[in-house]
């Protein structure tokens, strides 16, 4: 296994090259370990994702349970692991910062940050993250988040306004999910000055990785749609069992024999 100081320097420097990669989503040990196999060179954890596999809402599992859910992932394989951290888990500086230090301890080597706290015109800080992750004996790579375009508030000024707030704070990544674009993102990307992240899996997005890359993106995640795909087909196998007595979902299953082969090797 890499140490954490050789993580935090391989995860660092996916972002310094010309070109994007993909940090997909998994949701438990089984995922991260498929995955890996398919060759992507980092992983990120989805809060919601992982809420769901354990029969939680969005945003309603603790800060115990998410670091917990990081540690699992970080050691399920080799990669480097970003950590989905919402809020921070509380609006004081100190609690985000708390969350910071948990997730290093947990072993990843990146996370983000939201500035949405459901309350208007209240954003939280990521000085207070900054100076946290700035603290370790690695490099842990701070993507902050302008949550506008996920809370109904499609202002793309705003947005890159928090953006170049948190850059200036000293966030390495910076993160507006809900762009889908190629005009806000090449936007977005040419008003700041650090890395950019973009989210795909979204609907109305589906821009390929040659696109994003053109554009100046340099990462790519995927949220919980990896999730919500595997959720959407047991939903309709569950419905055609329940509503016809039937069982045609099953032509489309994974073989058994490909996965247990994936998890022996």
């Amino acid at each position: 296994m890499l140490t954490q100081v050789e993580q935090g320097r391989k995860f660092r420097a996916l972002h310094e090259r010309d070109r994007a990669f993909i940090i997909p989503n998994p949701w438990d040990i089984g995922t991260a370990r498929l995955l890996a196999h398919f060759g992507f060179e980092a992983l990120a954890t989805t809060s919601m994702g992982y809420a769901f596999s354990v029969g939680k809402r969005d945003n309603s599992v603790n800060q115990q349970q998410i670091i917990r859910h990081i540690a699992e992932i970080a050691s399920a394989t080799d990669l480097p692991v970003s950590a989905d951290l919402e809020n921070g888990f509380g609006d004081a500086p100190e609690k985000t910062a708390e969350t910071i230090r948990l997730a290093a301890a947990a072993g990843a080597v990146g996370g983000s940050i939201e500035d949405a706290t459901g309350r208007e015109n209240d954003p939280i800080r990521v000085r207070a993250a900054v100076e946290a992750a700035r603290a370790f004996p690695f490099t842990f790579t701070l993507t902050a988040r302008a949550e506008n375009y996920l809370h109904g508030r499609p202002d793309l000024k705003d947005t890159i306004s928090r953006l170049q707030a948190y850059q200036e704070a000293g966030a390495d990544v910076l993160y507006a999910p809900g762009l889908t674009s190629k005009e806000d993102i090449a936007t977005v990307v040419n008003s700041v000055d650090r890395p950019v992240n973009v989210i795909m899996g979204l609907r109305g997005a589906q821009l390929s990785v040659p696109e994003l890359s053109a554009l100046g993106v340099k990462r790519i995640s995927v949220g919980s749609a990896l999730c919500r795909t595997a959720l959407g087909a047991f939903l309709r196998a569950a419905r055609e069992m329940s509503e016809h007595g039937t069982f045609g979902f099953a032509k489309e299953a994974a073989n058994p024999k490909e996965i247990s082969e994936i998890f022996a090797a």
